[in-house]
């Protein structure tokens, strides 16, 4: 099979069939024209004259039209002259006049030889035969294709209509190709009288009418779907259905919506091969501007391709009138348009590869003179030979970028690949290999490394090819791939010198520092980060080693700020690194403004890894504060960016974990289950950034009841690191969490232990944000209300909003259940001062029901509860109680944060612990003994 389930075999059939079929196809859709034309042949057997003109696109029927009146003519007695235009006869004199003549015999001998003769006659040679013959006999003059008549015929034919009268029994039935609503120029110059002529247009079938045909030649019912894609493939040609439909159904089709392909296939073969055979009827000139219009498209006016197609002299409307009358364009203003596509690439396909080739340089020339769009002029650049002028790397370059941002990723690597093969100096093409590397690690990372480990390895001496090689390096480190970024810095760091040595140090230790083989010793050639870096990359890094182990809350954020204010003196990644170990400090706004700044220069240099790894960044930081719904769109821009599909494995799991993160916040728990169960590449568990993965699937299995599970997933969470040494526990506050797991499952002791162990390493780290949400957990833990000061900050201000708000929450939500009003009251007034800047998220919804409670009558307490109740966790006597007041399952799950599968799992196990069956048998209120530790970010 060769196209869409067809043999090639079937194919030739059906373009043999377009080009052969002699027959009428049936008159569809042209009642009409019909009726008007039955009025012409009645008034000529009256004895009245008339001229109609029938026009209508190649393969509407407006032949098969002027055929029909024709038979109808000769049915009713009177007689038909044909004449039918050809485009080999179009330059033969008064070919059309000698086949009008030929019919009337002895009468019209005469004219025929001076016609034939080698002399031009003189006058209009059986002319007056014509007429004299038809005062006695009605006539009907039949003239098909008249695109194609000479000009000598033409004149006649103009003569014959200034004589006609009502006298004279003659009408004159013309077929033509265009769309020519007041009839054939030369038509109109004749003058004829109005009440003489009309002019009829034919029209594309309707899908209705295409329906009927498809059944008609098929056999069986058509689908609407079908009818309306025939249509639209053959734009409404009955011609070319008729041939598509007959071959259609000789293959053995049934006209259904499932195959459709195959009705394509054939309609562009037809088409196609309607165009080659209507191309080698064209003179030189046409042709030259068909190539030339094919080229260009839209973008050059008609004059312009015709200095395009190499004509200097030429009659425009000439050509133009050939080009419409052929079929090929319809014109708009100034402008000619090629109808259809097939026809263009059909056009493109017969001209010769070389001329093709200067063409399209030609046309990106006359395009750029014409101050068109770069994306229009680079689309011409990449059919043609290298031009050698600045404005075509600027075109490409250009619409590098444009592709870039809008994710056309594939084209965008198509442009600037182009863009290599001008003559450049060696750095501008090295910068351009830079750009294409990083559009390269969206679709293709292994040619992008390859071509960024060329670029740091390239020789070069100054400051541009300096900065050149530690862009290079930045962005494999941007990619994520750690290891080999180590390797590619020790052996860069063996040429290089000055500030080039300070930044290759710099990103050998954030290599070292997040990738999977942590070590604190260097390699030989490396030297060891100083202990107070002057260097702005160097600071970054130094600042970041410190705020992830907890040490020297002060010096973290002078040197942090050294690496930012350095601006694009400095390398990205060390950058953002910087930027995050500032906002640990508690600077948050600072730390973020600097983020912001980072992400436009990003957004300007067109360079995916970093501006996806900054944006990460941003809708982390986004989610601790609360503001979910800028960490939606920041996560969102940053798959734009570089699709999740292309993350490295050591990169990727930092992007699920957040996408994780945003989702369970804002109650789509399935969500974010489904994003944690997605199979994660090869290597993926080697690198750092793998805790904050296991850290969300903890968060997930939490939320769903799963304490067992949880604890562990937690507890791998941390092991992870402090294999890194990542200490402090704001970096991820893995312990509370699993603290609270332990307290689910009844490890009161292993709990205490964490908490306390949170606690003393906030406290060591210094950040109010730190020890107030340490202090907070160990409250809770203590059965004792938040201490004073654990706070010292303005909710509001503490860039940690979101995780202290849920420890809130959970604490009011225990009050609430116990009763005790006045301090929930107090809970829930502090709570109210933090901002959520989603309305549906489940802090708020937590928030607007836990007031709703509170607001409502009060349950008379009952002290006295049941000796079984013991036996139950606190979440299964926190659920129970809620479920013996009369909340719902969902009203339950909403109310505590959970899922309602967690729910139904927890009243079961309730019900089982207990001995009863059915919410109606829950004894009497009771208080759980522990409290719930938060869910924590």
């Amino acid at each position: 099979m060769s196209v869409a389930g067809l043999t090639d075999e079937q194919l030739y059939a059906g373009f043999i069939r377009a080009g052969r079929r002699r027959t009428d196809p049936s008159l569809l859709e042209r009642e009409e024209e019909q009726a008007q034309l039955r009025q012409v042949v009645a008034a000529l057997g009256e004895g009245r004259p008339a001229v109609v003109s029938v026009t209508g696109r190649p393969g509407f029927g407006h032949n098969a039209l002027v055929r029909w009146t024709a038979r109808l003519a000769q049915e009713r007695s009177v007689r038909v002259l044909r004449v039918t235009g050809s485009l080999a006869e179009r330059d033969l004199r008064h070919g059309a006049v000698a086949q009008l003549l030929t019919p009337l015999g002895e009468v019209a001998e005469r004219p025929l030889r001076l016609l034939r003769g080698r002399r031009e006659p003189d006058g209009l040679p059986g002319l007056p035969e014509l007429l004299h013959t038809t005062r006695r006999t009605p006539t009907l003059v039949t003239v098909e294709d008249a695109q194609w008549l000479d000009a000598a015929s033409l004149d006649w034919l103009q003569a014959l209509v200034r004589r006609l009268s009502s006298d004279i029994p003659l009408a004159l039935l013309i077929g033509r190709t265009g769309l020519d609503p007041h009839g054939p120029a030369w038509l109109a110059d004749a003058a004829p009288a109005a009440r003489l002529t009309r002019h009829l247009v034919v029209r594309p079938l309707s899908p209705r009418a295409v329906a009927g045909l498809a059944e008609q030649i098929c056999g069986t019912p058509c689908d609407e779907g079908f009818a309306a894609a025939a249509t639209e493939a053959s734009h409404g040609s009955p011609a070319i259905l008729h041939a598509a439909l007959h071959c259609f159904t000789e293959a053995g089709h049934r006209p259904t919506a499932d195959r459709v392909p195959q009705l394509r296939a054939l309609v562009t073969g037809i088409i196609g091969d309607r165009v080659g055979r209507a191309l080698r009827g064209l003179s030189d000139e046409a042709t030259a501007v068909l190539r030339a219009l094919a080229v260009s498209g839209d973008l050059l006016d008609f004059a312009l391709n015709c200095s395009l197609a190499g004509l200097r002299t030429v009659r425009e409307s000439r050509l133009r009138a050939a080009l419409q009358v052929a079929g090929f364009t319809t014109p708009d203003g100034s402008y000619e348009r090629i109808r259809l596509p097939v026809a263009r690439e059909r056009i493109l396909e017969d001209t010769p590869a070389a001329e093709r080739a200067a063409l399209h340089a030609r046309a990106a020339h006359l395009a750029y003179r014409a101050v068109a769009d770069d994306e229009d002029i680079a689309r011409l650049l990449l059919q043609a030979p290298p031009i050698g002028e600045p404005w075509a790397v600027h075109a490409l370059c250009g619409s590098f970028g444009a592709a870039l941002r809008r994710g056309d990723f594939a084209r965008a690597i198509t442009y600037l690949t182009r863009a290599l093969d001008e003559p450049q100096d060696p750095l501008q093409r090295a910068h351009l290999s830079l750009d294409l590397a990083g559009a390269e690690s969206v679709t293709a990372p292994e040619a992008g490394d390859r071509r960024l480990t060329t670029l740091i390895q390239t020789p070069g001496g100054g400051e541009p090819w300096s900065q050149l090689r530690v862009r290079a390096l930045d962005m494999v480190l941007a990619r994520g791939d750690d290891s080999w970024g180590r390797r590619a810095a020790t052996r860069a760091l063996a040429t290089a010198h000055g500030s080039e040595r300070d930044d290759l140090v710099a990103l050998y230790w954030y290599a070292s520092e997040t990738g999977p083989e942590t070590t604190d010793v260097p390699v030989p050639g490396v030297p060891t980060l100083p202990e107070h870096p002057l260097a702005p990359a160097q600071a970054g890094i130094r600042a970041w080693q410190l705020a992830v182990r907890g040490r020297d809350r002060a010096r973290v954020a002078e040197l942090a700020r050294r690496a930012l204010e350095a601006g694009t003196a400095a390398p990205v990644m060390p950058r953002l690194v910087a930027a995050k170990a500032l906002w640990l400090t508690d600077a948050a706004s600072e730390a973020e403004d600097h983020l912001a700044a980072i992400v436009t220069e990003l957004r300007r240099r067109n360079s995916p890894p970093t501006l996806a790894r900054a944006l990460v960044l941003s809708a982390e930081l986004h989610v601790r504060g609360s503001r979910l719904d800028a960490a939606e769109r920041a996560v969102d821009d940053a798959e734009r960016a570089q699709p999740a599909a292309s993350w490295h494995p050591l990169a990727a799991p930092h992007l699920m974990a957040i996408r994780a993160f945003i989702a369970l916040e804002t109650r789509r728990g399935d969500e974010a289950r489904a994003l944690l169960d997605t199979p994660m590449p090869p290597g993926t568990v080697y690198g750092v950034r793998w805790s904050y993965l296991l850290y969300a699937r903890a968060r997930v299995a939490a939320d769903e009841g799963r304490w067992a599970e949880a604890f562990e997933l937690f507890k791998e969470s941390g092991r992870w690191l402090l294999r890194q040494q990542w200490a402090n526990p704001i970096v991820l506050p893995w312990r509370s969490m699993a603290a609270r797991a332990c307290l689910h499952l009844g490890d009161r002791e292993q709990a205490q232990r964490l908490i306390r162990e949170e606690l003393s390493l906030a406290r060591q780290w210094g950040a109010p944000s730190a020890t107030g949400l340490a202090l907070l957990c160990a409250g809770s833990l203590d059965h004792r209300e938040p201490p004073a000061g654990a706070s010292p900050h303005p909710p509001r201000e503490l860039p940690t909003r979101l995780a202290y708000a849920e420890v809130l929450a959970a604490l009011a939500t225990e009050e609430v259940t116990k009763g005790d009003r006045p301090t929930a009251a107090r809970l829930l007034t502090e709570l109210s001062r933090f901002t959520v800047t989603q309305a549906d998220s489940r802090l708020a919804e937590r928030v607007r029901r836990l007031t709703a409670r509170l607001d409502g009558p009060a349950t008379p307490d009952d002290d006295a509860a049941p000796e079984e109740w013991a036996a139950l966790s606190p979440a299964e006597r926190q659920t129970a109680e809620l479920a013996r007041r009369g909340l719902r399952n969902r009203e339950i799950a909403e109310q505590l944060g959970v899922s309602r599968r967690t729910v139904e799992l927890r009243l079961s196990s309730t019900y089982k612990k207990l001995g009863i069956t059915s919410r109606r048998e829950l004894p009497v209120r009771s208080r759980p003994t522990e409290r719930d530790v938060t869910d924590v970010v």
